[in-house]
């Protein structure tokens, strides 16, 4: 049975096709053609690929353009496309010349052998269902192809939010774990002006809160599509209901907010709306970067750096070093974050290479597109699930830190004024001790009345507190 063949033809000759495979010529022309990046077609690609091809049967199967076993045929193999089982069968690379063609082909061999198979139809026999004349039917690569990455991107888009919603919570969390702990806060990595270890978790969950909005309204900019245009954006070659029918089928199979394109030339030919979104997605990549980084910097020595939080420990650090234990769900994150900056790069350069009419380029913004917000899902996770949810602050750290420092003077401005606030950190630097122990071996505010100045409460105060009484 493996050794059999069956004779399939295009354009350029014939092929000995192996006769059990769901795909054909198209795809195997590919194959030999693009053996770039060894990585298939992301696999929400083809799940949207079944959604815009059952979109599309379906208003063919309203114009009667099929006998109804036929059409029943077709449709049921776009459902199995849509909900993945038949994703073994779509092998072309991701990155391939063609605008696409070579994925939508695969896509309607795939499509026309699995109909055959419901229909008790031998493999290749295109003269039924053929991948051309009707699974393609009133469609072009140029529309198809598209509509199904703003397909597959949305989904990806929603994924994405979702972890972003999570990751927001879990800072909240630990905004609210922490707001009890005073601390350095910390300009150009020198101390500052004390702060709360809640108030600086606060501060990131703020950050992905705004990458949240940012994300949920790109759902906006991807709703729009060209489905229904074919080669151009003219609807050369479809009927005018059906152009209007396939963008209703889609919005109900998928149940997004899809509307077609008022311009479908424009949409067909420009490509901007991909740039738009990679550059909302590199925002979020670079809060993910800094706050990690942040999480790093916290977490350093522990003893011999500042230690302020403990990170959950993973894996051993060190081959050489015992008892290493490195952060590695940070590093982790921060890799994927870089990527997505360098996908945005890649995209934008993808998006404006389009040349009149049509943009060639689309399998590679897909490419990266597509990965960039699986990366950005991912770390997202990995970065709450495996770190930020087991944060662990060590108050003693924090105490020391601000007992120590000389950012507790900035608290207390108001009391001593600059210049004599100055004069305490050089002598605080000269001798050798602490600010604390100078403030209550010179009498000026009694213990008490030290630490009522950097409560949680004082330090978080919008504004300047009332001056304190100096002691006597």
């Amino acid at each position: 049975m493996s050794g059999e063949t069956r004779l399939e033809h295009d354009l350029l000759g014939e092929l000995k096709i192996p006769a059990h495979i769901l795909y054909g010529i198209h795809t195997v022309r590919a194959l030999e053609n693009f053996p770039l990046s060894g990585r298939r077609v992301h696999a929400g690609l083809v799940h949207a690929f079944g959604a815009v091809k059952l979109a599309c049967a379906k208003a063919n199967r309203e114009l009667n353009c099929w006998p109804e076993e036929k059409a029943a045929a077709i449709e049921h193999a776009c459902e199995e496309m849509l909900s993945g089982t038949l994703d073994e069968w779509i092998i072309v690379d991701a990155l391939q010349g063609g605008a696409g063609t070579s994925t939508n082909m695969n896509v309607n061999e795939v499509l026309a052998n699995r109909a055959l198979q419901l229909l008790g139809k031998p493999l290749g026999a295109y003269e039924t269902v053929s991948p051309l004349d009707d699974i393609n039917l009133h469609q072009s690569t140029n529309d198809t192809y598209p509509t199904a990455l703003k397909v597959a991107a949305i989904y990806g888009v929603q994924a994405l939010d979702a972890e972003l919603v999570k990751l927001q919570e879990a800072f909240q969390a630990k905004e609210k774990e922490f707001a009890h702990i005073v601390k350095v806060g910390r300009t150009q990595l020198q101390d500052a002006v004390l702060t709360t270890l809640g108030r600086e978790m606060s501060a990131y969950a703020e950050a992905f809160a705004r990458d949240r909005w940012r994300v949920y309204k790109c759902e906006e900019r991807l709703r729009v599509v060209n489905l229904g245009g074919t080669a151009i954006g003219t609807g050369l070659a479809a009927p005018r209901q059906y152009i209007f029918r396939a963008s209703e089928h889609l919005r109900a199979i998928t149940r997004l907010g899809i509307a077609r394109a008022e311009n479908l030339i424009d949409a067909t030919q420009n490509a901007d709306v991909f740039t738009e979104v990679s550059g909302i997605l590199k925002a979020c990549a670079v809060n993910l970067i800094k706050i990690a980084n942040d999480l790093r910097l916290l977490s350093s020595g522990p003893e011999a750096g500042l230690g302020e939080i403990r990170l959950p420990a993973r894996q051993a650090g060190s081959s050489i070093m015992p008892g290493k234990v490195n952060p590695v769900i940070p590093e982790a994150a921060i890799q994927a974050a870089m990527t997505v900056m360098g996908n945005d790069q890649i995209i934008a350069q993808a998006c404006a290479a389009g040349n009149l009419e049509l943009n060639a380029f689309l399998p590679l913004v897909a490419d990266c597109l597509l990965g960039s917000l699986d990366l950005l899902k991912n770390g997202c996770r990995i970065f709450r699930e495996f770190c930020v949810d087991g944060i662990v602050a060590d108050e003693q750290r924090c105490r020391a830190h601000v007992d120590g420092s000389s950012a507790v003077l900035t608290a207390l401005l108001p009391t001593l004024g600059y210049e004599r606030a100055s004069e305490i950190a050089r002598e605080s630097a000269v001798l050798g001790k602490s600010v604390r122990e100078l403030i209550l071996s010179k009498n000026i505010l009694r213990a008490d009345e030290l630490d009522a100045a950097i409560t949680p409460e004082n330090v978080c105060r919008l504004g300047m507190a009332q001056p304190l009484k100096q002691g006597k």
